[in-house]
């Protein structure tokens, strides 16, 4: 029975890559902290699941991950998937020093402490994957502290990725453009959501590194749409 973990799995990208992936011979571990959406990403796979366990808990605080990982148990995974993620969009000037460190524990912290700890217990041909943004490699406006966590982790997962060859374990980034997903409805301004890239796309991909032969490893894969990265 293969175990994986999704962050971030409530709704958005996180639930439509756990619909992608759910199957008879898969355990999905499911976090989130909307207990009601993630609920209801559990009522949408279940049924083609060996089980769903969900795991609720703030990973902008380290006591948060800790508990997550305590609650996931000590059987390896094959499929560690970090997902979660924040914004905070305004001028650097008025980003207050709680919006940072949410944004270095959520974005940073909490993928660093995963991978740190279920790696080591990963057999070979598991992987980790981590979901970045177009913004991991260029800055916009008013995006400075989202975009210097995606570049942090970048460099993170660009080391751990060379470190975990020789363990047969894949870190595979991916990284979207603008995806039509909630975190839109909490942005100030008008945004085109319907040139956006959906969900479902970014599932996909993942989906097609994942079943990629393990000898074979699609270290990045950039979608865009033609729209622009909006």
């Amino acid at each position: 029975m293969k175990r994986y973990l999704i962050t971030g799995a409530s709704r958005g990208i996180g639930r439509a890559i756990a619909e992608k992936l759910s199957a008879d011979d898969a355990v999905l571990l499911l976090h989130g902290r909307d207990t009601v959406a993630l609920a209801e990403t559990r009522k949408a796979i279940e049924p083609r699941c060996a089980k769903v366990i969900l795991l609720v808990h703030d990973l902008a605080k380290t006591s948060g991950v800790a508990d997550l990982i305590a609650e996931a148990g000590k059987e390896p995974i094959n499929l560690l998937v970090n997902n979660a993620g924040i914004a905070v969009v305004k001028p650097f000037t008025e980003i207050t020093a709680i919006e940072w460190e949410q944004t270095v524990g959520v974005n940073i912290t909490a993928p660093f402490m995963l991978t740190q700890h279920f790696a080591s217990r990963m057999p070979p041909g598991s992987s980790v994957v981590n979901v970045l943004s177009v913004a991991a490699k260029t800055g916009f406006p008013n995006w400075s502290a989202y975009c210097m966590s995606k570049f942090a982790l970048e460099g993170f997962s660009q080391s751990v990725r060379d470190e975990l060859r020789d363990r047969k374990i894949r870190v595979i980034n991916v990284y979207p453009a603008a995806t039509d997903t909630d975190i839109w409805s909490q942005v100030e301004g008008k945004w085109p959501r319907d040139k956006m890239m959906s969900v479902t796309q970014v599932a996909d991909a993942v989906a097609f590194a994942l079943e990629r032969p393990t000898e074979t490893l699609v270290e990045n894969i950039t979608l865009s749409s033609l729209s622009g990265n909006l």
